[in-house]
């Protein structure tokens, strides 16, 4: 068992560990369990009912949260003529194309989103072994290998996020802030809610969410009854 700090242990007698918090519930206690001596993250934590292994049952995908992430994203674009003037246009950190690679080769990783138009993906997947582990690698999935380069740079910027089911079929995304009001924090949150529920793939079985917690940054799990998220 993992050993908890003296802030941790006094947040969680704030929650009960039997009990199903309604979202509006959540949404208040995530705050006021937070102890982190920053402006911590919110995470919505789901646990589905399905097959990773299963081609047809590995939900990904990307949405633009209502109120953002309040998070500043940095994004790099693999991209040529028209699309890298976009990309620049749109706001995008740094776009280029050869040389782009070779200084991600070279070690250069600060950055958190990466766009690539599907002509570049050739290029870009010279940096598999790089992007991939730190789940930065394009993907037509998520909106960040397309020819709409403006449109997805000024969806990242706007406070995009995406989720992916782990191996553990599991759904661990960030909502927003602890400065972010309940009200903003829940209409993130149900917007997250709704697409989870669309991505349901026909070949589930049973009860599709298992379970929902939220927590912050350092904090306390809170749990959601996984069959009443409104």
């Amino acid at each position: 068992m993992p050993k908890h700090g003296k802030k941790y242990l006094e947040a969680a007698k704030k929650v009960d560990p039997n009990k199903f918090y309604s979202v509006k519930e959540a949404m208040e206690l995530v705050k006021e369990t937070s102890y982190a001596n920053f402006d911590a993250s919110v995470e919505v934590s789901y646990n589905l009912s399905v097959d990773p292994k299963q081609a047809d049952q590995q939900i990904r995908g990307s949405l633009v949260l209502p109120n953002g992430t309040g998070k500043t994203q940095k994004v790099i674009v693999f991209a040529e003529g028209p699309q890298a003037e976009q990309a620049k246009a749109a706001g995008a950190d740094e776009v280029g194309s050869d040389e782009l690679v070779e200084k991600v080769q070279n070690g250069y990783l600060d950055f958190d989103v990466v766009v690539a138009t599907p002509m570049m993906m050739a290029k870009v997947g010279r940096l598999g072994r790089i992007l991939g582990p730190k789940g930065l690698m394009p993907n037509p999935k998520t909106g960040t290998v397309t020819m709409d380069i403006e449109k997805a740079v000024k969806n990242v910027k706007a406070g995009q996020v995406e989720y992916r089911v782990d191996r553990q079929a599991a759904i661990h995304t960030a909502i927003g802030k602890v400065s972010f009001t309940e009200e903003q924090l829940t209409e993130n949150f149900d917007a997250l809610r709704d697409v989870i529920l669309r991505a349901r793939p026909a070949s589930a079985k049973g009860q599709y969410i298992k379970s929902v917690a939220v927590a912050a940054t350092f904090g306390p799990g809170i749990k959601l009854d996984p069959l009443n998220l409104d």
